[in-house]
């Protein structure tokens, strides 16, 4: 497998399947995990995290989890093939700064990723379709586990695993579930949804997590420590609050539909309409059209149009994948362009 072929393979967590992919894009458990014997990546000196990256590279050869895999070095890459990962979420944004001794280990069905010396030495991802946070989470045990025979954690005791940051110390484990909730955003109920979330101890972050803003109704649900809880404490809570804006945003669609049925149906179809004759369009309004054509789907209003096309839509459109395409740098204005051409043709004959 090279970088290369992501580009035309179908992302696992835009298969819009699994429980509740009317409304869960996707669920994503990651651990966070360092070395012992390393000082953390951003205290070590270039020597140890030589070191640390190539003692962690071994140690995911060796797993049986990761025979199909692909290794990337941050620094051989592009600035547009390390955008490319982020659009695809299979690392954060921040392991694009200083690219000197990190790595990303992908699996060949884009469900695993390892990112090695972002904040912490490993970072295990497993990222499913739908709400299949407790297949995840069972899936991301077993890597890590099997990577511990390999390697040694820094692990207390009385603290749990160490890590860089202290919110994560503990079980070092982060729980993601993203949501699709257009109709709260409508009816301008997501904000009171932000300020319940928060004193229950979760956080609401946008499209790439955190330090992100939310885009396209997308919104990421996650919890904020680790440490005092076990990782099923975390994902049942993290479910529990999930299946509640699950049915918040199901009745809120019916209330919508059922009060104000044509300016729903109106505004879906505009969307459609300017997707499908548009010359030039931006990131960020495609991404707001998309996500209303999506809702259309959702409710049997947008009939013959495959959702896992629109979910793709979300990516390919994005401008380190345009340019992926193009096989060379684009300018804003020339990525619009190109965005707009690629829209009406994944369109063309749907109705």
């Amino acid at each position: 497998m090279k970088l290369e072929d992501l580009l035309y393979k179908k992302s696992e967590w835009l298969r819009g399947t699994g429980p509740k992919s009317n409304i869960v894009i996707s669920a994503r458990i990651r651990l966070a995990r360092n070395l012992n014997g390393f000082s953390f990546f951003n205290w070590a000196k270039p020597k140890e995290k030589e070191g640390i990256l190539n003692t962690a590279k071994g140690a995911i050869d060796k797993s049986k989890f990761m025979k199909k895999s692909l290794f990337l070095s941050m620094k051989d890459l592009t600035e547009i093939d390390r955008q490319f990962l982020v659009e695809r979420h299979l690392m954060s944004p921040e392991h694009v700064i200083d690219p000197e001794y990190k790595g990303l280990v992908i699996d060949d069905k884009e469900i695993v990723s390892i990112m090695v010396n972002e904040e912490d030495h490993l970072r295990i991802q497993v990222l499913q379709s739908g709400f299949n946070i407790i297949e995840a989470w069972h899936m991301c045990d077993e890597i890590d586990t099997d990577i511990s025979n390999r390697v040694t954690y820094a692990f207390s005791s009385k603290w749990g695993y160490l890590t860089a940051c202290p919110t994560n110390t503990g079980t070092g484990l982060r729980a993601s579930v993203m949501l699709h909730l257009p109709a709260l955003v409508m009816t301008n109920q997501i904000g009171k949804v932000f300020q319940a979330i928060s004193k229950l101890g979760l956080t609401m972050r946008g499209f790439y997590g955190e330090g992100t803003e939310a885009i396209g109704n997308f919104f990421q649900v996650s919890n904020q420590l680790a440490l005092g809880h076990s990782e099923n404490d975390l994902i049942d809570k993290i479910g529990g609050i999930v299946d509640k804006l699950v049915k918040r945003e199901e009745s809120t669609r019916s209330i919508l539909m059922a009060k104000n049925k044509e300016e729903m149906v109106d505004k879906i179809w505009r969307a459609y309409g300017t997707l499908k004759s548009a010359r030039i369009i931006t990131s960020a309004e495609t991404i707001k059209l998309l996500s209303t054509i999506r809702l259309g789907v959702d409710l049997d209003i947008v009939g013959n149009v495959d959702k896992i096309q629109i979910n793709e839509l979300f990516i390919l459109t994005q401008p380190a994948h345009l340019q992926k395409m193009e096989g060379k740098l684009l300018t804003p204005n020339q990525r619009d362009y190109k965005r707009a051409d690629l829209i009406r043709e994944r369109l063309k004959g749907e109705k």
